[in-house]
């Protein structure tokens, strides 16, 4: 089976959830990669990719979203999206050379779109998934927010007709078809037992932008070694040890260190739980990455502060409840991916072999429902 696997390129998350399942599909299939940005420099080296556009965050000079420049930084982009311009064009033309004959796409619109127009059946394979395909978990005061980031998913990205959603977090699907696993273990994960190190992991998916002097003289502050990944700097001052992307390397500070202080990611929340670290989530000032960080709390596995508003105190007191944390993790860690590659493996027949497909059907919004208890 030729297969087109669409991914979101802004941040690392997508490509790593990705990569926990590409090996698996590709002994079985002839899979070509279509990715952008973050994601294609990740997955390029490793498996067969085709560069493709990318829709993206703009940031300010204070570290948080810049909404006139994400909007002008988008229009371009958006626009080939919607009226079939260069972009749309080259992947139209790269899935027609490969005859492409299935598409599975984790949050990337280009595959999307293109599937659509030339009638090739779609897999969604992401955890933004969980926002516009189940039941309505939002918080009071995130739901107008999730509905509107529900409404503008489904409708750049359609309605594929599976979808798949890896998720830190149980929820309910709202409609036929839709299918929730847990987070995906990359090898790398699995090979590292976790050991209790003393010092922070600090992780940010866009540090040079994110990482300022503010957030820089908190980390300073701190009685405890501090090692930092995702920012343009190298070198030891301080107590903050400043250190290059590895996958590997990461693997294993995750694993050893003593908590996490990070962007509120779906991928990272999903490995930190497995290897029994709290987390302190500093959410981006995106819905999905809001919401993330409420379940962390709500689970009772770390807590969440503001990136901009942080302070010693704030980190003192989660290392402080750092048992607690570390005694709910073993009720919510898991690893979804064999059930994830059986579930694909079985929609791909599906829809390849002449078996009646369940489509997903949006029509109205659906009651709220709890998703984890107690909430």
């Amino acid at each position: 089976m030729r297969i087109a696997y669409g991914v979101m390129g802004y941040g690392r998350g997508h490509a790593m959830r990705t990569s926990a399942v590409l090996p698996a599909l590709m002994k079985e299939h002839e899979v070509t990669v279509f990715a952008g940005g973050d994601a294609y420099e990740e997955l390029a080296p490793r498996f067969p990719t085709v560069r493709i556009p990318i829709i993206g965050y703009q940031y300010n000079d204070r570290g948080s979203h810049s909404f006139p420049k994400t909007i002008a930084s988008n229009f371009s982009p958006v626009a080939d999206l919607l009226f079939h311009g260069q972009g749309m064009a080259q992947v139209e033309r790269e899935f027609k050379a490969r005859d492409i004959q299935l598409v599975i796409s984790d949050s990337e619109a280009w595959t999307h779109r293109v599937a659509q127009k030339l009638k090739i059946p779609r897999i969604s394979f992401d955890h933004v998934g969980i926002i516009a395909y189940c039941k309505s978990h939002f918080p009071p005061d995130l739901w107008l927010a999730g509905q509107r980031d529900a409404w503008g998913y489904r409708t750049l990205m359609g309605i594929p007709e599976r979808i798949l959603i890896s998720s830190f977090y149980p929820a309910e699907g709202a409609y036929p078809g839709v299918k929730v696993v847990g987070p995906m273990l990359r090898d790398e994960v699995l090979r590292v037992q976790p050991s209790k190190g003393d010092f922070l992991l600090a992780y940010f998916n866009k540090g040079q932008h994110q990482y300022l002097p503010r957030l820089d003289g908190v980390l300073r502050q701190l009685d405890c070694p501090v090692v930092v990944y995702g920012t343009p700097y190298r070198d030891k001052i301080d107590n903050l040890d400043f250190r290059a992307p590895s996958r590997e390397g990461f693997v294993r500070d995750l694993a050893s260190c003593r908590g996490v202080l990070s962007t509120a990611g779906n991928q990272l929340i999903g490995e930190a739980i497995h290897f029994g670290k709290p987390i302190l989530a500093m959410p981006e000032d995106a819905f999905e990455q809001r919401l993330n960080a409420q379940m962390i709390e709500r689970m009772g596995v770390g807590m969440r502060a503001e990136m901009n508003q942080l302070t010693p105190s704030d980190v003192d007191s989660f290392l402080g409840h750092g048992d607690w944390y570390r005694s709910n993790m073993r009720q919510h860690a898991g690893d979804g991916r064999a059930e994830a590659i059986e579930t694909l493996q079985r929609y791909i027949a599906e829809l390849t072999h002449g078996e009646k497909a369940v489509k997903v059907h949006i029509k109205k919004p659906q009651r709220k429902a709890a998703v984890i208890a107690n909430a």
